[in-house]
């Protein structure tokens, strides 16, 4: 039976930008923060909003109600920061999480865009 090898990787400190360059050199990954900003349309219930934070972030039902009233209340509000690939990844599937069947006529998810994070 063979013992995994173990390596020690050094990550940089939290805020400092890195790049991997590919055999191209074409940048990989940056660790520049995104915001994946959640959109309000008035055609979502709470509920939808709860279920749908829950399930795609994970988030306990007391942090996605808080989220759904920022976004009822503020139009929008930040649901994640963190890579832009990841961002991207949260944003479609905010947009693929189809309807809310609690809502007749509800033709579609919610909307997300996102931004840089300064």
């Amino acid at each position: 039976m063979n013992t995994p090898r173990l390596e020690t990787i050094t990550l940089p400190e939290v805020g400092t930008e890195v790049e991997t360059q590919g055999v191209a050199g074409e940048v990989l990954l940056s660790d520049t923060p995104w915001h994946v900003v959640l959109l309000d349309d008035n055609m979502h219930t709470y509920d939808y909003v709860i279920e749908m934070l829950c399930k795609i972030f994970r988030y306990s039902v007391e942090k996605a109600f808080a989220m759904a009233v920022e976004v009822d209340t503020r139009k929008r509000v930040i649901v994640a920061t963190c890579h832009l690939e990841v961002a991207e990844l949260r944003q479609q599937q905010i947009h693929e999480y189809g309807p809310d069947w609690r809502i007749p006529g509800c033709k579609g998810s919610m909307s997300a865009v996102l931004e840089k994070a300064e």
